[in-house]
């Protein structure tokens, strides 16, 4: 098992994630205009306020998903030493991570994703590499431990497969 896997975009996984984005867009931009009073004349100044932020972070990750649709290279990479994601912006952030620091593997259900969830034990290796807002959506406090997530909803296999392989790299 010394082989490195490496996993790439999915082009029709990535395709029906930004015509889900592209919906819900749609959707908030309708909420907008009915906010600001287009269709009945009365503004609404908190559905407005909320569905205008909205969209526009929804836009922002769509363009930012679209402007990324060209890198062909690959969004997690295992082998025998240890691992490295790009598929959240925490995983991104925190880079190579060694199987020696893991010390938890777990399938969590967030929103209609399944993630991988690695807890890592290490923090004081791994401290200086993300910026605070990352390091406090990584760290836990209660059990001074890091929870790092791996989406596989852009990559070739589905979560459980994923989960599978990095418990069977984990425990070699």
């Amino acid at each position: 098992m010394n082989e490195e896997i490496k996993f790439y975009r999915n082009a029709k996984k990535t395709r029906n994630l930004l015509l889900y984005a592209g919906a819900i867009s749609a959707l908030l931009a309708i909420m907008l205009l009915y906010g600001i009073g287009t269709f009945d004349g009365v503004f609404k100044i908190k559905l407005s306020i909320v569905s205008g932020a909205i969209l526009l972070i929804m836009l922002v990750l769509t363009f930012k998903v679209l402007a990324g649709i060209k890198d062909k290279s690959p969004l997690i990479q295992i082998d025998s030493n240890g691992f490295s994601g790009r598929t959240t912006p925490v995983a991104k952030a925190f880079g190579r991570i060694e199987w020696q620091d893991v010390t938890d593997l777990q399938l969590t259900k967030v929103g209609g994703d399944t993630l991988v969830a690695i807890t890592i034990d290490n923090k004081a290796k791994y401290e200086g590499h993300v910026s605070k807002f990352l390091w406090k959506m990584a760290y836990d406090e209660q059990n001074s431990k890091l929870n790092i997530m791996y989406s596989a909803s852009e990559i070739e296999i589905n979560a459980e497969e994923l989960f599978n392989l990095f418990l069977r790299y984990w425990k070699k």
